[in-house]
């Protein structure tokens, strides 16, 4: 659907993907699904895996925030891949597609990831949800997947809590970021140095995400029964 200067890309009556042409950044939930790439310190190469490709909204943001990263995404339904070629200009990012279904890629890939960015919805409008096997077992998958210092975020709505104790029980150290105005958490598991001051300067000096910032809330979750932020009232993205 083309609305105004963006197109929006919906699914099952789920917002799954929005583009402004000539912008990168979305100013809603996907600039906080890719912000944890800059939570890696900067290196000649890097590799990104987003599991829930969709239009490639957040694909378009980690081909911003890392130019010279190897990116793979993955998508369930082939259609949805064909409307982000046709009109998200998908193919324009230099990203390696595969049209698979999320779990199995990660039961079969042997390959290293230094960001794992989880974006994996099922359902329909307000209904929408986790699929079975997440956050137990392909947190947990995703995790084998990592390289060592690497970091697993995953887009969170009703199982926030859940998500929460399952990547605390894989990482040493869990960040929530929030979105103004969104139901959305994106969870974060990292290293011990991942830290949510650190992350939020890192958002701050970046050109791309800058503008987003004053929407996003960064904050370190101590323990996996950490007391997590209250929602937000408004649109449930896929």
């Amino acid at each position: 659907m083309v609305r105004g200067r963006g197109r929006q890309l919906k699914i099952d009556g789920t917002f799954a993907s929005y583009w402004e042409p000539g912008r990168v950044a979305t100013g809603s939930v996907w600039d906080a699904v890719a912000a944890p790439i800059l939570a890696l310190p900067p290196a000649r190469r890097r590799s990104v895996l987003l599991l829930g490709l969709g239009g490639g909204s957040a694909a378009r943001l980690a081909r911003a925030l890392a130019p010279r990263a190897d990116v793979v995404g993955v998508e369930i339904d082939p259609e949805v891949v064909r409307l982000a070629r046709r009109w998200f200009d998908l193919d324009a990012l230099g990203l390696e597609v595969v049209t698979e279904d999320a779990r199995r890629f990660l039961g079969r890939v042997r390959r290293r990831f230094d960001v794992i960015l989880e974006d994996v919805f099922v359902g329909s409008g307000r209904a929408v949800r986790k699929p079975d096997w997440l956050p137990r077992p392909g947190l947990e998958l995703a995790a084998r997947r990592l390289a060592r210092g690497g970091v697993l975020a995953s887009n969170t709505l009703d199982e926030t809590a859940e998500v929460a104790r399952a990547l605390a029980e894989r990482f040493p150290r869990l960040l929530q970021i929030g979105v103004e105005g969104y139901d959305n958490r994106v969870l974060v598991g990292g290293p011990g140095v991942l830290s949510a001051r650190h992350l939020r300067a890192a958002v701050s000096a970046s050109p791309v995400l800058r503008p987003t910032l004053p929407r996003l809330s960064f904050r370190t979750l101590a323990a996996p029964r950490a007391r997590l932020t209250p929602r937000g009232t408004a649109a449930r993205p896929g």
